[in-house]
């Protein structure tokens, strides 16, 4: 029986190497990381992209949110009271609809660079059409997409990319 990971421990063992390394003459007792947890998308998501930059790969995350155009105004009637009037628009994405939320190059075992995307799912979150649509683009392209539901999950997929 394969024993299971704990993945958000080897990250903070990770980020406390990597401390260790970029500031070497910081004191052990002022040496503190981030706390990570993959119980969010932002968290899982964080989780996702510093061990991978941590570990000598490069990722980064693509927001293709549209932009918001704030036409409210608040006002004072005659009787003193404020409100807001107005509406809030947004403006589609001018980026490419349905874009993986991390997009990063991992050298694998060869040493050879391989264009990743990872699409991070919480709970019961599924996949849009464009983000399918995005998936068949990268795989017919040679990349590879995974989607990824939790940290332990993420680093299965990663060893298997680095045959560990």
């Amino acid at each position: 029986m394969i024993p299971p990971i704990n993945g958000l421990k080897v990250l903070r063992e990770l980020a406390i190497t990597h401390s260790r390394n970029r500031h070497p003459n910081l004191p052990e007792a002022a040496r503190c990381t981030k706390s990570y947890n993959d119980r969010t998308a932002n968290g899982l998501t964080k989780c996702i992209i510093d061990f991978l930059n941590f570990s000598g790969h490069q990722a980064e995350r693509i927001n293709c949110t549209g932009k918001m155009i704030d036409n409210t105004k608040i006002i004072t009637d005659v009787l003193g009271d404020r409100r807001s009037i107005g509406s809030v628009k947004w403006l589609p994405t001018s980026g490419q609809r349905g874009t993986a939320d991390i997009s990063s190059t991992i050298k694998n075992k060869d040493g050879i660079g391989i264009s990743v995307k990872f699409e991070v799912k919480i709970k019961k979150d599924v996949q849009s059409s464009f983000q399918k649509a995005y998936q068949a683009d990268i795989e017919r392209a040679g990349g590879r997409y995974f989607l990824c539901h939790n940290f332990d999950e993420f680093l299965t997929y990663y060893n298997s990319i680095n045959g560990k």
